[in-house]
């Protein structure tokens, strides 16, 4: 397995261990992470293909914020919370819409789709009152390749761009932008830290113990990497036919694809951005993951598989066989998260040596005790530590 170390910074004491297990459960370390790794980080919303018309909207739920995205009138892509300046009410429900005027179901207080305030029930009432100062509140939204992005506080952080620009070489043959969905977003609710979806999906080590199928149509050809914001695993397709049905069927009728280079037609590649965004992207389709905490014990994980427009019969078997193959890896996946979550909870366990191989790991785990500086203690600190 290849891996490379890149960007970091001076030598970490820890640098060779993990995050102590009292982590992966304290609420109040949670609601530090909330702060000073969720609002400020992007997160991903929807592709522009989901939005395509004037009063289309998509929102995202997460740590208690409610964001909405929208197209106004003119054209443009806008995001703000979706909650009503009067009352606190939500403007909007559900994952997605359309409309000509954002209308808040509680006063009726009506917003255009540039964010301003545009009515008020019996507005006379209100003495002193100033529409122009009650638009809907704004967030920072990035559209990066046709993806589009929110974060709820700028602090000063890289965009997407940004911590992508070491990969965009690599992702331009996939024509991201002009991608469309292939279903519905999947919620999958998880009874574990979100911090464990992470770290086993940046885990390169266990693909060879728990991952029969990858093995399978890998070999030894799986890698990581780790950039500053990003983490990179790929792997190549064998020719030796598969035992497995999906895994060989996959293997015989994945067709050429014209857009890519040659070296990219049997090639399975993964991103993960900075804290829990992941792009796994194959010839045949492109899916972005994200996980999201709920909980200091859980999280909802979140995905969508987008395609380009392709009819052919080996195309269509290919995504099929693809959606097989994956239900499997996160089925064995699913398992390995909650038998790690289990154990995080033994008096006997705090902290466990990392390998040099574990490059992606040592590399958020060196961020998190960054950002969070009590993540270096082995113990739980007395309750009210974030307070001090």
């Amino acid at each position: 397995m290849a891996t490379q170390l890149k960007d970091f910074a001076e030598n970490d004491p820890l640098d060779g261990w993990s995050l102590p297990a009292w982590t992966y459960s304290d609420p109040e370390f949670l609601a530090v992470e909330k702060e000073r790794i969720f609002a400020p980080s992007w997160q991903v919303v929807c592709h522009e293909s989901d939005v395509p018309n004037v009063g289309d909207w998509h929102t995202l739920e997460y740590i208690s914020e409610s964001v909405i995205v929208v197209r106004g009138n003119d054209g443009q892509l806008r995001a703000f919370t979706n909650v009503c300046r009067h009352r606190g009410s939500r403007v909007v429900d559900g994952a997605s819409g359309c409309a000509k005027k954002l209308i808040c179901p509680y006063h009726a207080w009506v917003y255009d789709l540039d964010g301003r305030l545009a009515g008020v029930p019996d507005s006379q009432s209100y003495p002193d009152f100033d529409k122009a100062q009650h638009g809907l509140a704004p967030v920072d939204i990035e559209v990066w390749r046709g993806f589009i992005f929110v974060r709820l506080v700028n602090d000063g952080g890289p965009s997407i761009a940004q911590m992508m620009a070491p990969y965009e070489e690599m992702v331009a043959p996939y024509r991201f932008e002009d991608l469309k969905a292939l279903g519905r977003v999947t919620m999958r609710p998880r009874e574990v830290n979100w911090k464990n979806v992470g770290d086993n999906y940046s885990d390169g080590l266990h693909i060879p113990v728990a991952h029969p199928g990858l093995t399978r149509l890998f070999g030894r050809s799986y890698g990581v990497e780790a950039e500053r914001h990003v983490d990179r695993m790929w792997g190549d397709l064998m020719d030796a036919p598969s035992s497995n049905w999906s895994e060989r069927m996959y293997q015989r009728l994945l067709p050429s694809v014209p857009h890519l280079p040659e070296d990219r037609q049997r090639h399975w590649l993964y991103f993960k951005l900075w804290p829990g965004v992941a792009f796994d992207i194959y010839p045949d389709q492109v899916d972005f993951m994200q996980w999201l905490p709920t909980g200091p014990e859980t999280c909802m994980i979140r995905e969508i598989s987008y395609v380009l427009p392709d009819d052919r019969r080996e195309m269509r078997a290919a995504r099929y066989l693809n959606w097989r193959i994956n239900r499997q890896v996160n089925a064995e996946d699913t398992q390995l998260i909650a038998r790690v979550q289990a154990g995080m909870a033994s008096r006997t366990f705090s902290v466990g040596p990392l390998s040099d191989k574990e490059v992606c790991l040592r590399h958020f785990c060196k961020r998190i005790r960054e950002l969070i500086p009590e993540a270096r203690q082995n113990e739980r600190p007395a309750s009210g530590w974030s307070q001090k």
